[in-house]
C-alpha cells in the first residue's frame, strides 16, 4: 500500500466532514490517513488552558501515523505545536496558527482578522510568541448552525446554510484595516471560496499549511 499523502489527528467526533473539511478524504489528491483520536472531544480540546489538555492520546496516534505530513482536525492544538512536532518523524501541523510565523512578516497583527469556533477559549497561549494578534479573533456566535453542529455533534450539515451565515457574520465584522483573513477552525476550509468572494481578501487556513508542507497534496478547489 502506498504511503498516505496526509495523516489526520481527529478529534472523537461523528458531525459530517464536507470536501474542504480537513478531515474529510475527498479533501485531498492522493491517499489519506484518518486517526480518530479516542475520547478526544470537542469539549476537552476546545479550551482556554491547553496546557491542560491531556496529550498522550495524540503521542499515540502521532507515533502510528504513516502519512508523508501529519496534522490535526482542531486548530486548538496549537499549543502543543513544538511538543508534537518533535516527536514527528514527517512535517507536522497542529493549527494554522502556524502560518503567523510567515503572516507577521507582511501583516500588522490589526491588520489579520481571524475566525475561530470559539473566540473565549482562544486564548494567547494558543498564539504563543505571536500573542498581540490575538485581538484580531472573532469566533461563531452561539446560535450559528455550524457551531451547534460541532458543539452538539450533530450528524447532519446544512452546508447552504453555513455557507450564508458565514459569510454574513464575516462580512459585518471586516473593517477598512483588515487586510488578511486567517480560518483558524479546520471546518471553514470548505467555506472559503464563499468568504473570499464576501471580503474580497486573500485566506489562509490549515490545507495551506498542509499544501505548503507538501505541494499536491490538497484539491485545487480548496487552495484558490
Amino acid at each position: 500500500m502506498a504511503t498516505p499523502a496526509v495523516t489526520v489527528l481527529q478529534l472523537d467526533t461523528d458531525f459530517p466532514r464536507v470536501p474542504g473539511d480537513v478531515g474529510c478524504p475527498a479533501t485531498y489528491r492522493g491517499e489519506v490517513e484518518i486517526l480518530r483520536v479516542p475520547k478526544a472531544t470537542v469539549a476537552q480540546v476546545v479550551s482556554a488552558r491547553p496546557d491542560l489538555i491531556n496529550i498522550a492520546s495524540f503521542e499515540t496516534a502521532l507515533e502510528a501515523a504513516k502519512g508523508d505530513v501529519v496534522t490535526t482536525s482542531c486548530g486548538f492544538l496549537s499549543y502543543w505545536q513544538t511538543h508534537l512536532a518533535l516527536r514527528s518523524r514527517k512535517p507536522f501541523i497542529s493549527s494554522s496558527l502556524i502560518a503567523l510565523e510567515c503572516l507577521s512578516q507582511r501583516y500588522e497583527p490589526h491588520e489579520v482578522l481571524i475566525l475561530t469556533f470559539d473566540s473565549a477559549s482562544l486564548t494567547g497561549l494558543h498564539f504563543g510568541e505571536y500573542s498581540s494578534f490575538r485581538n484580531g479573533v472573532i469566533g461563531l456566535p452561539s446560535d450559528m448552525h455550524l457551531r451547534r453542529v460541532i458543539t452538539e455533534n450533530l450528524r447532519e450539515l446544512d452546508i447552504s446554510r453555513v455557507a450564508t451565515e458565514l459569510t454574513s457574520f464575516v462580512s459585518d465584522q471586516q473593517r477598512p484595516h483588515h487586510k488578511h483573513l486567517l480560518l483558524e477552525c479546520t471546518n471553514l476550509p470548505p467555506y472559503k471560496a464563499a468568504l473570499q468572494r464576501a471580503t474580497g481578501l486573500p485566506v489562509t487556513d490549515i490545507l495551506t499549511c498542509v499544501e505548503a508542507a507538501r505541494e499536491g497534496t490538497v484539491q485545487a478547489d480548496f487552495l484558490s
